[in-house]
């Protein structure tokens, strides 16, 4: 578990016409109110409101909602933006603006972890765009109180002097800066003296305790820099007058993958095996609710594809006959296309799942080394710790090759990737209690497994006596994945990988294509 602080800054949206405004149009005040939803009840509870701000259409809110974040949870959220027409706390007596659906995870695990998504709930209307971001908190619990006053301030307005408040903005990780705190406004004066005010040292630096000096500045456009080193590259350094040369510039399209606390890129692996012929069967596709195999899918898999950066994800199916020739498989697509096995999202794994249902005859012996080889084909490829890979066995019990799958579990411990199995039905369990390596670590050919990769846990524990299959679900995803952030941070101690610094993150001013360097 850990403690993460979110912020919601909006941007550019119209309560009038619901488009970005061509003149200015005057919002009286703006606030945004978050609802998390509870796992069993489903209900939306009102977890806090921002500040209100007045008159902007990109408003940049203060206070931020400190979450426990847990990585085996899928957390919703919704952010729910109103414009405020009077002092009731009353929200239906106010003009709703727009709302937006999330998880946490997909915060977290979105690049810097900045998620920007539009805003929706108003049909036919553009209502903008909301940026959250998130930032483990650090553990430091210090007060600092602060006092601040001002002498000689410009004139600003026309009848008076100024009205002067401060503003003041913590440097993040990614080298953006979030707002922390406002002062009072301080009324027609130019040597106004504001109040003293206590903010926690985390609000100001999240517990980094060291500064840094600034030098200067200057701007420039990603167009003059692609000219790379030249007399027309030396800018001058505002604040300093000094100079700054370019020596070189390189431009890559290649992409970034992230590391955010846990990165989980694909390919992910989703197997299945069993037989649907009848309403017996595990596999029996009922019109009301969805069979076990299922329901373990969705459980693990909307937790974990919000770590994936495009929710493309390969689902295998193995033991069983395939069309037209009846042989006999142990890796083969769901959705039957051999060259690109890809399914997107989990919907688009429960869909191929249930057509394979209907195409393939489901038949033994069943093997699991094949699909534990072909992953770590792909992790053995790719160790620089810029993927982590993560394999979903969803089975019966019976496997056919122990000794092989041990010793490709053996082989896959030194790679980036972790392995889960869900056990469905009521069969003994035996063999994968022993894949599992809790209580004696896995080994094969007198090697013992470098890292515990495995993860088993079986359905029928977690399946709740009511008969809640919501419940269930988030019961089993909760311990299926809880070893997942200790298995990748294992990895990745072990070859000396650290995380990378993060790319710089979306900012208004890149619409103009001149950035401050």
């Amino acid at each position: 578990m850990d403690k993460v602080e979110a912020t919601a800054p909006v941007r550019d949206f119209d309560p009038i016409s619901g488009s970005i405004p061509a003149t200015k149009v005057e919002i009286t005040v703006s606030l945004v109110v978050l609802y998390t939803q509870g796992v069993e009840t489903k209900q939306w509870r009102e977890f806090g409101r921002t500040e209100v701000i007045d008159n902007t259409l990109n408003p940049d809110f203060v206070r931020k909602y400190i979450l426990d974040y847990f990585f085996e949870e899928k957390q919703n959220l919704r952010f729910d933006v109103y414009d405020i027409d009077s002092k009731s706390p009353d929200l239906a007596k106010h003009d709703f603006l727009g709302q937006v659906h999330c998880t946490l995870g997909e915060i977290v695990g979105s690049p810097a972890s900045r998620l920007e998504k539009p805003l929706g709930g108003i049909p036919g209307k553009k209502c903008g765009t909301i940026i959250l971001s998130a930032e483990e908190l650090g553990n430091c619990r210090d007060y600092s109180t602060m006092q601040f006053c001002a002498n000689k301030l410009d004139k600003k307005d026309f009848f008076g002097k100024s009205d002067p408040f401060m503003v003041f903005y913590r440097s993040n990780e990614d080298g953006t800066f979030t707002i922390c705190h406002k002062t009072e406004v301080v009324k027609n004066t130019l040597n106004p003296v504001w109040q003293p005010f206590s903010i926690p040292v985390r609000a100001l630096c999240n517990g980094d305790y060291d500064s840094h000096d600034f030098i200067g500045e200057f701007t420039t456009s990603y167009k003059e820099l692609c000219r790379g080193q030249s007399q027309l590259n030396v800018f001058e350094v505002i604040n300093s007058g000094n100079y700054l040369n370019l020596n070189s510039f390189i431009s890559n399209s290649k992409p970034m993958i992230l590391i955010v606390l846990v990165c989980i890129t694909d390919p992910d692996f989703f197997v299945l095996k069993g037989n649907p012929s009848q309403s017996t069967s595990l596999h029996y596709m009922n019109p009301y609710q969805m069979n076990a195999y299922a329901m373990a899918l969705k459980a693990v898999g909307e937790i974990i594809q919000d770590y994936d950066s495009d929710k493309m994800f390969p689902a295998l199916g193995f033991g069983a006959k395939l069309p037209p020739d009846g042989r006999v498989s142990h890796e083969f697509p769901l959705n039957g296309n051999i060259d690109n096995p890809y399914c997107n999202g989990m919907e688009g794994i429960l869909e191929a799942y249930h057509q394979s249902l209907k195409t393939v005859q489901l038949y033994g012996p069943t093997n699991f080394a094949p699909v534990v080889n072909h992953v770590a084909s792909y992790a053995a490829a790719v160790q620089d710790g810029s993927q982590y890979f993560v394999l979903l066995i969803i089975t019966d019990g019976v496997i056919s090759d122990m000794a092989q799958t041990k010793e490709a579990i053996v082989n896959a411990a030194k790679l980036p990737m972790s392995i889960i199995i869900v056990g469905v039905g009521q069969a003994e369990f035996d063999a994968m209690v022993e894949l599992d390596g809790d209580d004696i670590r896995i080994s094969s050919r007198g090697k013992l497994a470098e890292r515990d990769i495995v993860q088993f846990v079986p359905f029928r524990d977690y399946m709740d006596r009511t008969g809640n299959h919501v419940l269930s679900m988030a019961r089993l995803a909760k311990d299926v994945l809880a070893e997942i952030p200790d298995q990748l941070i294992s990895y990745m101690k072990s070859r000396g990988i650290k995380p990378n610094s993060f790319p710089p993150a979306y900012s208004p001013d890149d619409l103009s294509q001149t950035n401050p360097v």
